[in-house]
């Protein structure tokens, strides 16, 4: 009896356990709307989600995010605070934020459950915002020109061929539901010196 007791146990313990007893919330009557990170938004403008896109390969930032990306995936998966609290602001990181992202890697319902599952490294893919086909090329000269930017990195725990990606901002939510994990990173070269931040959205806000 104590051996059957054991093994029931290990069995509950594995990832893939705890995924199958992992029910989908209800979803929400109405998304939330959210305004693209571009400028020129206006308040009372009509809210039409920006489309992401995969930052351009040429672009200056893609291998700065990439080493951002990496080594906050490398902090998430440690499951230590100490690690992965300094990359997403520190002391500017509000306790209840993190408690908040706390819960979130732990939960193993959660959008990054199976991320930290397999020793297989997930599928990452780093989206930035489109811009609108109305500005001009100066516009989009000057927003090239800016020593900051942002960026969503997102994983999968499925295969390049079979992940799903967020299309929007508002889908990078992180709800139990979503097939891949997000964060946010906004990176800097003001003052001399390459500096980034993460944020992570927790359920059941988006970005």
């Amino acid at each position: 009896m104590r051996a059957i007791l054991t093994l029931c146990l290990l069995a509950a313990a594995t990832p893939a356990a705890a995924q199958s007893r992992c029910v989908p919330p209800v979803p929400s009557a109405e998304p939330l709307a959210e305004a693209p990170l571009v400028p020129g938004y206006e308040d009372d403008a009509p809210r039409t989600p920006t489309p992401l896109s995969d930052l351009a390969g040429d672009s200056p930032w893609l291998p700065r995010f990439a080493a951002a990306a990496d080594a906050l995936l490398a902090a998430l998966r440690s499951g230590d605070v100490a690690r992965w609290q300094p990359l997403l602001g520190g002391p500017w990181l509000g306790a209840a934020d993190a408690r908040a992202v706390e819960a979130l890697l732990a939960d193993p319902c959660g959008a990054f459950a199976p991320l930290f599952a397999g020793e297989t490294p997930p599928t990452r893919r780093i989206l930035g915002w489109s811009v609108p086909a109305s500005y001009s090329a100066t516009e989009r000269a000057e927003i090239a020109a800016r020593p900051e930017a942002e960026a969503l990195v997102c994983w999968s725990a499925h295969p390049p061929a079979e992940a799903v990606w967020p299309r929007t901002a508002a889908e990078a939510d992180n709800a139990p539901d979503r097939p891949y994990g997000c964060a946010r990173i906004a990176y800097s070269l003001r003052e001399g010196s390459p500096q980034w931040r993460a944020f992570i959205e927790t359920p059941p806000t988006g970005f």
